[in-house]
């Protein structure tokens, strides 16, 4: 990866809808240049998706949680269990294994208090895995991004 990849995976983390022509004007580069190099970016899994972005709050998720979980446990069977119920789970954004006082952290959205309950018993209290869940609600957001530092 050189200069060019990098410069134009910023420009695609900035607006992934910029177009071929744009982006070669920027680095300086032909069009079937910036394909070619686009094409094997993906590839490679350097890019593994482009999505759009959404405004929470007006889709109706006015709660985000950040929750960090300790299971009873050690057996991998059940570890994985948990693992496959959060990656599969629509509510839960993003999901880490961490080292630390808890075994996980993920991030939950909820359309209101009501419905982070009702979050909470489906995934944590019906779990009998789940030995203990500390949750943070979000007063406000002052940076969300997936944007790397290219």
């Amino acid at each position: 990866m050189d200069s060019n990849d990098r410069k134009l995976l910023a420009i695609l983390q900035q607006n992934a809808k910029t177009s071929i022509h744009d982006m070669a004007e920027h680095i300086g580069s032909s069009t079937a240049s910036v394909q070619r190099r686009l094409k094997a970016l993906r590839e490679s899994g350097v890019i593994q998706k482009e999505v759009a972005v959404l405004d929470q709050k007006r889709l109706g998720f006015g709660i985000t949680a950040v929750v960090a979980v300790e299971l009873e446990r050690d057996r991998l069977d059940q570890i994985d269990a948990f693992k496959r119920k959060a990656r599969q789970d629509r509510q839960v954004t993003n999901f880490y294994c961490i080292a630390g006082d808890a075994d996980f952290m993920m991030v939950v959205v909820a359309m209101d208090i009501a419905d982070y309950e009702e979050f909470t018993h489906r995934f944590f209290f019906a779990d009998k895995n789940v030995r203990k869940f500390r949750t943070s609600i979000v007063i406000s957001t002052e940076k969300a991004t997936l944007e790397l530092p290219l």
